[in-house]
């Protein structure tokens, strides 16, 4: 116990002396939005309507109401203080690290290999984009069920019960409740089966812990071992497929998911077998990692798809011939191939080509391969083995100051997305994003330029357009902003903000009636956006429209109840509402 007791003790300073740091971060203006920062349900804590909101909304197209309650928890505790939402996180991390420590070292009873993979996975720095930036919470606290259902799992297979197979179910729903991700969790346990819970086949009475520390142990012996297996796992498939359904409608519903006509289907296959040997590229040398990785669209090639197909093929097959004797091979490589299936890209959501944050649980078992592999090829030859262990530690080291540098990248908002543009190119959407912190710092003249660069790229980037045109407006340019408004119409008639925007610089032009229409269009597309309420209701006041804009004013209210501005407006129209019922002379100023 000694020797556990230091790898957890280790995993846990190692996390803490990388990601420490982020307790001086900022929050990012990439989903940190959506999820916390402009999300007023979160900022309210735990309250009951809120927790009624997380189980009903498919905001940011999923459904996950346990990742929008650590969320609100969170706020809770520390408002909006960055400091805290992030710690979570590497709480979260931390956990994950240990009970993935935990429940290797149970089943396989291999401590310094156990413990390898355990660190590998906490200090690798493709896990750093999960843990350092908040919006991430999804995939630290799905994972944390993760674990939790392999170590239920793991004690239901030593001692089976109806009690501890319910624990299984809790503890799945569950982390589906934080991310969609673990519908693969059901295909993991069964390869834990075959390797290293070995129920396939009868307990070896002579084999060592950590070859065969199990065998099969269930219900119904007159059943095949594999039949059963598979059949314990039954329930676990039917809540992974409805949770597959729940969220395609929530995407569809947030229209996130892209159609064929913007990504056909031939090159979402090609990007995804580039982006299998990509992620493995990755995970030997971990360099120049980014936040966004544009779609390579026709910047790729025939023979790129086709010599990653090659290449995953060849291992494939290796490791299917190696099954006999090496079946951590197998297994390992099959839980890399299975876990990235939801993200690689066949149901292509957002416009991004791969992710880091897509690797959290696929590259545990790359790990397991590595580790357990190189201690098989070693222990051999005993003047390897403190070849093998200093190896190991370098290893674990570099790649501690490597993750110790990238979390320092996710500073603020600048510092990430310049980073992205130094390594990699025609990235409009970190050209778009770093125009909007350079705004948001009030270098108008820094984020026109990286709007401009954005849009030199991808010239239908309505978003682009639209906030272009809010800092053009904001430095006097009203003609210029209007154009931009309505290219970003042009491009998406749907964008609320736009039409918003729109009416706005056009009320300031004078042009009063037309700007009431795009107010009134953006209320339909988005009926419950407390500003464009707000907006309608000043529109409607200049045009002595009183008791419509109290009505807006009131909306908006219910809708953000901390809206000073539309208490101030609604407390103004109906002072004037009665002054003008009385007929008092300036009855019609607003």
């Amino acid at each position: 116990m000694r020797r556990e007791a230091c790898i957890c003790l280790f995993l846990i300073a190692a996390v803490l002396f990388v990601y420490w740091q982020v307790g001086d971060h900022e929050f990012i203006n990439y989903d940190d939005n959506l999820y916390i920062t402009d999300n007023a349900q979160v900022q309210k804590g735990l309250t009951s309507t809120g927790i009624i909101w997380a189980f009903t909304t498919s905001h940011t197209g999923n459904w996950h109401p346990l990742t929008w309650i650590s969320h609100m928890l969170d706020c809770e505790l520390y408002g909006l203080n960055p400091k805290g939402h992030h710690l979570t996180n590497v709480l979260l991390h931390t956990a994950n690290a240990i009970l993935l420590f935990v429940v290797l070292r149970w089943m396989t009873g291999a401590v310094w290999r156990s413990g390898l993979v355990a660190a590998l996975f906490a200090l690798h720095p493709l896990h750093v984009e999960s843990v350092a930036w908040a919006a991430e919470r999804k995939d630290v606290l799905s994972t944390f069920f993760w674990m939790l259902t392999m170590v239920a799992y793991v004690s239901y297979v030593n001692r089976p019960s109806g009690k501890r197979y319910v624990l299984i179910l809790v503890t799945f729903f569950l982390g589906l409740m934080a991310k969609p991700m673990l519908v693969t969790l059901p295909f993991v346990l069964l390869l834990l089966d075959y390797w290293p819970l070995n129920r396939f086949q009868p307990r070896a009475t002579t084999a060592s812990a950590v070859n065969q520390p199990f065998g099969f142990r269930s219900f119904g012996d007159d059943m095949s071992p594999i039949l059963r297996a598979v059949i314990e796992k039954v329930p676990l498939l039917l809540m992974s497929l409805l949770s597959c359904l729940v969220t395609v409608m929530a995407q569809q519903k947030a229209g996130a998911v892209s159609t064929l006509e913007v990504v056909p289907f031939k090159l979402r296959i090609a990007n995804g077998l580039v982006s299998y040997v990509a992620y493995m590229g990755k995970m030997i040398w971990p360099l120049d990692l980014a936040v966004f990785y544009p779609y390579p669209g026709s910047a790729l090639h025939i023979w790129e798809p086709a010599a990653a197909g090659l290449f995953l093929l060849i291992v494939s097959t290796v490791a299917l011939w190696g099954a006999h004797r090496c079946r951590y091979v197998l297994v390992g490589w099959l839980w890399y191939l299975g876990t990235l299936v939801p993200v690689i890209g066949l149901v292509q959501v957002g416009e991004q080509a791969m992710a880091d944050r897509y690797t959290y649980v696929p590259l545990i078992g790359l790990f397991i391969v590595v580790v357990w592999g190189f201690a098989d090829l070693v222990k051999r030859w005993r003047a390897l083995r403190l070849i093998a262990s200093v190896t190991a530690v370098v290893m674990v080291l570099a790649l501690m100051v490597g993750s110790w540098f990238q979390v320092g990248y996710w500073k603020n908002s600048i510092q990430l997305f310049k980073h992205a543009l130094d390594v990699t190119s025609n990235n409009y959407v970190a050209h778009y994003t770093l125009g909007n912190a350079l705004a948001a710092q009030g270098n108008l003249t820094g984020a026109i330029s990286q709007y401009h660069k954005a849009l030199e790229i991808t010239p239908d980037f309505a978003e682009a357009h639209n906030n272009l045109g809010n800092a053009l407006a904001m430095q006097g340019n009203l003609t210029g902003a209007i154009s931009q408004y309505h290219k970003a119409l042009q491009f998406n008639p749907d964008h609320a903000e736009a039409h918003r925007n729109l009416a706005v610089a056009l009320d300031r032009q004078g042009k009063h009636q037309e700007a009431l229409q795009h107010y009134v269009e953006a209320l339909r597309i988005s009926p419950h956006d407390a500003q464009s309420h707000n907006n309608l209701g000043v529109a409607l006041a200049e045009q002595g429209r009183f008791k419509e804009a109290v009505a807006h004013f009131t909306e908006a209210l219910r809708i953000d109840p901390n809206f000073k501005e539309a208490q101030r407006n609604l407390k103004l129209s109906q002072g004037l509402m009665e002054k003008s019922s009385t007929g008092a002379e300036g009855a019609q100023r607003f």
